[in-house]
């Protein structure tokens, strides 16, 4: 494990290098979209895409993560594991300030891991899980006391996942509600300058950068530009050079792709593994039965949704897992998860459960609440709309801003159904475990259980899966896992997203993480 990360490591870090010494010019603005606009930019609290599209250019963690995978030195520059796995020591860097002048050292890594990703954050709590102490014998030097090994955690080090925030600033405060959430102070490449509401984030050169030659753009600005085909506009006249996260909607983003000046991407997104799924409130209203879940996941198209709302990007969902884990022996297939429908299966399921048609065919009336992250998903709503109409389910949609979907589901519950995409990320225990663990039930906490489902039987197996060295048998839990949420469905999976990046060809350097959109664009430069 050490030689591999440190080879992981040197190899990484020789092409940052390079992609460095590529660049001729310095100067310039990189404008790119952001939609919607993020409701803040505390990423400490909350994963919400649009946060990530902004905030790791000012805050930076650990490691980041080439597009194969290996780690490449961010904040610390080695890392070291002990034979049996429960001592990971980090040497940091040295010589980094905070965006006030404030020093960087091990005690703000400490602050950050125990009092914040641990106990605020979405993922923090699974993906510092076996973390009992942190030890800060020097300012360089931080070693995580782990209770069993969780190599796991070495995946989720990156300034989206994992920031790094100031003790100086948050201890004392609260949290969630601090000021530092709209006036964010980081170590990263890029200094928060201006919050223009409802128009622009403007991020200008960190001139004090730990990295001896970066950023090489004076300044980055995220634009908010709320109409789609305006947002495309904006792309092809040179107003704005990059957008992620189907920012230009699939069906622009195909006629875009052949133009000289203009590249579309599927690269960058490799540690994230997105699912669009569908959330279902298990305590109360009308989705409270099992079988009434199972009967909408076998009702739903998953292909015709990936072929005529995303234009061929994506893969139907076949399990609680995405099938990426089938490299490491994780994923199994299950059942009620048809990749054309079944409306026949779907119908027999309800019927059989006793919810029958009344003269008008409707069995049950509810509400959608659709992700507001732009057009294809209220596309994506209005084919669900039709698809569970032809079952008797009766859906009226309900399409909100961010901060009032965020609050809606998270924070009151007010919702019975939700149309959403979540990250597994690497491993099971980062990103899917929050969605069906009890002690995920976090109410105010962003993108974890808000289904509110509780099982003994399926947390005991989660915390299992989590401890379990052993491949075989740890792949054993996996299956038993998967089989009893096939069966419960508290989230219905639709497809294995493949998102789009739409990029201007002048825009360099800002290709080579795996976090994307998500990264700090500190090595960009425009041609």
């Amino acid at each position: 494990m050490k030689r591999f990360i440190q080879g992981a490591i040197l190899a990484s870090s020789i092409v940052a290098s390079s992609v460095t010494a590529l660049a001729q010019t310095d100067g310039g603005t990189l404008v790119y979209l952001a939609q919607p606009e993020p409701p803040t930019l505390a990423s400490y609290v909350s994963t919400s895409g649009p946060i990530g599209l902004v905030a790791p250019k000012i805050y930076e963690g650990l490691f980041d993560y080439d597009n194969e995978g290996k780690m490449v030195p961010v904040l610390a520059k080695s890392v070291d594991v002990s034979a049996d796995g429960k001592t990971v020591t980090f040497t940091l860097q040295e010589g980094v300030t905070w965006h006030d002048g404030t020093p960087f050292t091990s005690a703000d890594v400490k602050f950050t891991v125990m009092e914040v990703l641990s106990k605020v954050h979405p993922r923090g709590p699974n993906s510092f899980r076996e973390v009992e102490s942190i030890d800060t014998p020097d300012d360089v030097t931080a070693v995580f006391n782990l209770k069993n090994p969780a190599p796991y955690m070495l995946r989720a080090l990156s300034g989206y996942e994992s920031p790094i925030v100031p003790k100086h600033l948050l201890e004392g405060t609260d949290i969630k509600s601090a000021d530092l959430a709209n006036n964010p102070v980081g170590t990263g490449p890029f200094k928060f300058t201006e919050w223009k509401k409802g128009q622009y984030i403007r991020l200008d050169k960190n001139e004090a950068y730990w990295k001896e030659g970066l950023p090489h753009v004076d300044r980055v600005v995220a634009r908010f530009v709320p109409d789609a085909s305006t947002r495309t506009a904006a792309m092809e006249n040179g107003e704005v050079l990059y957008t992620g996260y189907n920012g230009i909607p699939n069906i622009d983003a195909v006629r875009l792709r052949d133009r000289d000046d203009i590249d579309v991407t599927t690269d960058g997104y490799s540690m994230i593994n997105p699912m669009a799924l569908l959330e279902f409130n298990t305590k109360e209203g009308p989705f409270t039965d099992p079988a009434v879940r199972r009967a909408i996941s076998n009702a739903i198209d998953r292909q015709f949704m990936i072929d005529t709302i995303f234009f061929g990007y994506g893969k139907p969902a076949t399990s609680a897992l995405s099938s990426s884990f089938a490299a490491t022996g994780l994923y199994q297939p299950m059942p009620n998860y048809p990749a054309k429908g079944d409306v026949e299966a779907a119908k027999k399921i309800l019927d059989d459960a006793g919810y029958k048609p009344d003269g008008d065919g409707v069995r049950m009336k509810a509400i959608l609440d659709v992700i507001p992250y732009g057009e294809d998903w209220r596309r994506a709503g209005e084919y669900l709309k039709q698809a569970l109409g032809d079952i008797g389910i009766a859906i009226e949609l309900r399409y909100e801003d961010v901060p009032t979907w965020l609050k809606r589901v998270y924070h009151n519950y007010d919702f019975v159904m939700n149309l959403n995409y979540f990250y597994q990320l690497p491993d099971p225990v980062l990103g899917v475990h929050r969605h069906y663990g009890t002690d995920q039930i976090r109410q105010g906490t962003h993108f974890v259980n808000s289904s509110r489902y509780s099982n003994p039987t399926l947390d005991a197996l989660l915390d299992s899966g989590a401890k379990e060295p052993d491949a075989a048998k740890r792949a054993a839990t996996y299956k038993e896992i998967q089989e009893i949420l096939a069966a419960d469905m508290p989230v219905v999976n639709l497809f294995e997203m493949q998102f789009l990046t739409v990029y201007n060809t002048k825009l360099k350097g800002v290709y080579g993480s795996a976090m994307g959109p998500y990264g700090s664009f500190a090595e960009g430069w425009l041609e």
